[in-house]
């Protein structure tokens, strides 16, 4: 975290949701710290020199390379149509790469469905239609476990941990909460699979600035228990405040890469993309 970001130690340090969070070499992280940053094909998770669009269409993406790895938080920012979402959607699988690869936790899943991907530890969390509104709370969280065989209710209690306001609202439909809440269920059905990675399509999109600061809050919360977070952010400056490393996209490649806080003190970066 950056050591003068407004969000320094907020959260706990629970790890329970997958347990101990380990490194790239499997070693403990300690405890509040972070993964050693690794770029290239050692990242837990990595879209690598990432190229293609939808279906026949043009090139989206040129040479695009994200990355994260356990208890990271990594953010994709960029100016309105740069490929944010679309360097997202390559890395889960819903649109073919004609160069480059996904690995995940070392091994290659570039050909892999979304489906596929959600069983290799994959939770993908989008911007949009994301809950079952006419179930309640509860009901959605139990969907997010639809596939495991084991006994959930644990992890359902994390869950309600995690976000307090979900189990005081368990019995609501999830389609009368606040967008704010909304985005919670959305979360905390993704982390009821149990997932390796957490993937989050502009989680704060169209809600109050007070209530995009509880998710990030609660995303930081997240990331300390070790699941490595991919998300991409319209909110730039507020999502570099919270960024191990930050990926700044301009036309579908890479414009600038680093630290959150070195992006933040960036002048290029601070005077094209963050207003100044």
């Amino acid at each position: 975290m950056s050591g003068d970001s407004g969000y320094e130690d907020r959260g706990n340090n629970d790890r329970s949701v997958t347990g101990e969070p380990v490194d790239h070499m499997g070693d403990p992280v300690p405890a509040g710290g972070r993964a050693e940053r690794i770029e290239g094909a050692s990242a837990f998770l990595i879209g690598e020199a990432m190229t293609g669009g939808y279906g026949g269409g043009a090139d989206i993406l040129h040479d695009c390379t994200i990355a994260v790895n356990p208890g990271e938080i990594a953010v994709i920012v960029g100016p309105n149509g740069a490929g944010k979402s679309t360097a997202m959607k390559a890395v889960f699988g819903m649109l073919n790469l004609r160069k480059g690869r996904v690995v995940l936790d070392g091994e290659d899943i570039t050909h892999l469905t979304p489906q596929a991907r959600v069983q290799k530890g994959m939770g993908f969390v989008p911007q949009t239609s994301n809950i079952f509104t006419s179930m309640t709370v509860e009901e959605n969280l139990e969907m997010g476990a639809y596939t495991r065989r084991d006994d959930f209710r644990p992890t359902m209690e994390q869950v309600y941990d995690l976000f307090p306001i979900l189990r005081e609202k368990r019995h609501q439909a999830a389609g009368e909460l606040s967008g704010g809440q909304r985005q919670q269920v959305a979360v905390g059905r993704a982390l009821m699979t149990k997932p390796k990675v957490l993937m989050l399509d502009e989680p704060t999109a169209g809600v109050s600035p007070i209530v995009m600061d509880e998710l990030f809050d609660r995303i930081i919360e997240v990331s300390r228990t070790g699941i490595p977070i991919l998300m991409v952010e319209q909110n730039a400056r507020q999502a570099l405040e919270i960024a191990d490393r930050g990926y700044v996209l301009v036309q579908g490649a890479n414009a600038h890469t680093g630290t959150g806080k070195d992006l933040l003190a960036d002048d290029e970066v601070r005077r094209s993309f963050l207003g100044g």
